[in-house]
This record gives C-alpha cells, sequence and structure tokens, in this order.
C-alpha cells in the first residue's frame, strides 16, 4: 500500500498547490514548469536450475548477466487555472547484451529505445483531480511496477476526491497498457515479438482482451492510526478483483509496531474463483525495522493477475509475504508463504542494510516449492553528490528451485 498511498497523496497535493500558486498566464505555466530526470545504470547477474521458474516445471536453466544504461525525463507546467500538462519518457539500452542476457532477460531488461510513457493534461478543482492520457498508476490493484528498467504505464483517466473527512476516493478507466520490452506480452496473449529486442509501445487493451478496464477505490483514515483500504478493478474478458486491507500502525517512545490483514477475491470470466487471504506484524526499535509475514491461497484457483502480480500490471504486489527482488508475491492456487525481514537504517551514513528470508509451500504437483533468501543495502550519497543513490541486493534461490539474481543498481536523480 505504501505506493499507492505515495501516489495519491501526490495528486492531492498536485491539487491544493494549483490553487494557491497558479501561474498569471500561459507563457508563465510554461516557463514555471519543473523538469526532473534520472540517470541509471544497472547490471542484473541471474542464474538458475531448470526448475527455476515459478510456474513451469519444464523451463530451462537461465545463465546470463546484463549492463542497462538509460535515462528518465519528465516535465511539469504550473497550473493554469486549475490545469497542468505532463510527459515523461523512459529509455533503456543494454549496449553489451550477448545471446544468453538477449534470450534471458528478453521479457525485463532486455529492450532498447524510449518511450513517452507519461502524457496527460491534469485539472483540480476544490479537493478533485482528474488526470487523463498517459500516466503511471500506483494503487493495489492497478499499478506499474518499476523494478526493472521500463516501468509499466497505462493511458486513461484517473478522478481523485478528497471531500469526505479523512477519505480519498478514486475511479479510473485503462484503455491502453506499455510493458516493459515487445516481449513481455508474448508468451500469454501473443502480442509484440517472440525475440524481443525493444522497448514495449503502448497497447490497445481491445487487442489484449478485447475490453477496457476499470477500478475503483477508497481509502479511509478516520480510526487513529489506522488505514483502511478497498478497491476493485475489473478487465472484461478476463477477471474481476476485489481487494480488502486493514492496517495499524503505532508508537510508543522509540518502539514502533504495526499489525495489517488483507484479503483478496479473483472472480474471473471462466473457472473458478480464487482467493487470497494475508496477515502482518510489524515491530521495531529507533531505526531497528522486522517484520513477519503470511500469505494463503485457497486451493480453488490462483490470483494472478494481468502481465505479473495480483491486478493489472507487475506492481500489483498484493501478497504481504514477498521476497525482495525479482522473486515476489506468489498467487499460485493452494500456496503458502511467509516472509521474515529486518533491516537498520544507518541515517546518519545514508545507508539501510537488511536480510529477509520468504519461503512458499505449493501443494501442487505442477510447481515447485521456492525459499528466497535476500540481503539488500541501500545507500543515497550526500553532499556533492546528493541525489546519488545505490541499490545492491542479492538473492539465493532454495527448496526445489536452485539458483540466484544479484542486482546493483545506480541512479542519479536531478
Amino acid at each position: 500500500m505504501k505506493l499507492a498511498k505515495l501516489s495519491l497523496a501526490a495528486m492531492v497535493v498536485a491539487g491544493l498547490a494549483s490553487s494557491s500558486f497558479a501561474a498569471d498566464t500561459l507563457a508563465d505555466a510554461f516557463k514555471n514548469g519543473k523538469v526532473s530526470g534520472e540517470l541509471r545504470a544497472w547490471y542484473f547477474d541471474r542464474e538458475g536450475s531448470a526448475t527455476a521458474a515459478e510456474n513451469s516445471a519444464s523451463s530451462t536453466s537461465v545463465n546470463a548477466d546484463i549492463f542497462n544504461v538509460g535515462v528518465i525525463l519528465g516535465y511539469v507546467t504550473d497550473s493554469f487555472y486549475g490545469f497542468k500538462l505532463g510527459a515523461t519518457v523512459q529509455s533503456n539500452y543494454a549496449p553489451f547484451a550477448d545471446s544468453d542476457a538477449k534470450a534471458d532477460f528478453k521479457g525485463d531488461e532486455y529492450g532498447s529505445g524510449a518511450v513517452l510513457s507519461e502524457a496527460y493534461i491534469q485539472y483540480s478543482i476544490g479537493n478533485t483531480t482528474a488526470k487523463v492520457g498517459r500516466q503511471f498508476i500506483s494503487t493495489p490493484l492497478v499499478n506499474g511496477s518499476g523494478s526493472r528498467m521500463i516501468k509499466q504505464a497505462f493511458e486513461g483517466a484517473v478522478l481523485l476526491n478528497t471531500d469526505l473527512p479523512q477519505t480519498t476516493l478514486a475511479a479510473g478507466v485503462v484503455t491502453k497498457y506499455q510493458a516493459r520490452t515487445t516481449n513481455s506480452l508474448y508468451s500469454k496473449y501473443g502480442v509484440g515479438s517472440s525475440t524481443g529486442g525493444d522497448v514495449a509501445d503502448f497497447v490497445n487493451l481491445e487487442t489484449l482482451a478485447d475490453a477496457y478496464a476499470y477500478t475503483l477505490l477508497a481509502i479511509n483514515k478516520s480510526i487513529p492510526g489506522t488505514t483502511l483500504t478497498a478497491q476493485w478493478a475489473g478487465l472484461d474478458n478476463f477477471a474481476d478483483f476485489y481487494y480488502l486491507e486493514a492496517a495499524y500502525a503505532g508508537k510508543a517512545g522509540e518502539i514502533s509496531y504495526g499489525l495489517a490483514a488483507n484479503y483478496e477475491l479473483k472472480s474471473p470470466d471462466a473457472g473458478e474463483d480464487g482467493k487470497m487471504y494475508g496477515a502482518k506484524v510489524d515491530l521495531g526499535y529507533g531505526d531497528l525495522k522486522t517484520y513477519v509475514a503470511y500469505t494463503k491461497i485457497t486451493d480453488d484457483a490462483d490470483v494472478d493477475g494481468f502481465d505479473g502480480g495480483a491486478g493489472f500490471g507487475g506492481g500489483a504486489q498484493t501478497a504481504f509475504a514477498k521476497a525482495y527482488s525479482s522473486k515476489t508475491g506468489t498467487y499460485d492456487k493452494d500456496s503458502k508463504a511467509y516472509s521474515v525481514d529486518a533491516n537498520y537504517n544507518f541515517k546518519a551514513i545514508g545507508l539501510l542494510a537488511g536480510a529477509r528470508y520468504t519461503g512458499v509451500k505449493v501443494d501442487s504437483s505442477a510447481v515447485q516449492d521456492r525459499g528466497y533468501t535476500d540481503v539488500y543495502m541501500q545507500y543515497a550519497f550526500s553532499g556533492a553528490l546528493k541525489g546519488f543513490s545505490t541499490d545492491v541486493s542479492y538473492q539465493d534461490w532454495s527448496k526445489d528451485v536452485d539458483g540466484h539474481d544479484f542486482w546493483f543498481k545506480a541512479n542519479y536523480k536531478f
């Protein structure tokens, strides 16, 4: 839910700012606009046995590494009578990819080129904001993943309102979808290329599922320390998803604590309904944070979503129990998973370091049991290098799978 809260909060702030600091002329709106960007250099090394794929016991082994560079450039105008225009370009290049890298990373990291992921018009009046066009969306069930070089994006319209006390209401429709590479949607939907190699462009959902996607969302914080979330997302000819979450967070001196529970129902157009239950307990002392999470999928059916996750987009990772990097939540039917995480924030030097273990048991011979051990570190530079950061993680695969995933990400934001 963290991403969802940040995204919706950003839209609320934008709406308030538009009425308080609006440009007097159209020229001023463009002149006073904000430019932002990010330079990226990422290295991934992946090695795994033939059983490493989560949903295929007959998959081939993987053993490849890839180096990517990319640029993200965004621009948003100042508000002019409540209106704003925004655009974001993403790019990705893998100049040294060999044949193994092209084959093993064709669905996520091997895709060169650029795409206009955001091109929208936004209008705010009072406590209501509407955003129409290409955009990033971050809600529990509709969410583009930014874990790879190219973040998934959507084209459509989102309406947000905060008139009710301590309540955020949102509604949206998605007409087009942008995946990561031209291979990302090929195996399941036959769209794109079998070999990939290029950054994905937007694809009309009527081409993929012969329908548009719709969503309704409500977030309420009326009870002190408690956040209640409810969302529905429906893609005709695919499935309806229903998500509920209740989360409580508190603090007593240096001790922080939290308790959360969630539930998700997937009702496909054909087949049985799938259900997911989860619980999470957080406990911290000062800058030390820990949590234990559990997720269960019933034996009726899975809760797999569209292009990853348990909703629409690879960022719809609603499972509480999930690994840190490449192998996230499990959404297979008749499965149980748990995660244990501990991390420490060395704020004085800008370093966050932690470790996590995730165990996944699937009571089905078609899918392997998995264990994922993550060690991760995030470092943010200061002083003359402010804006530069690194994110390093190593993930070991165990139980019925064997392998590892190493990620090194260097980013400079401006």
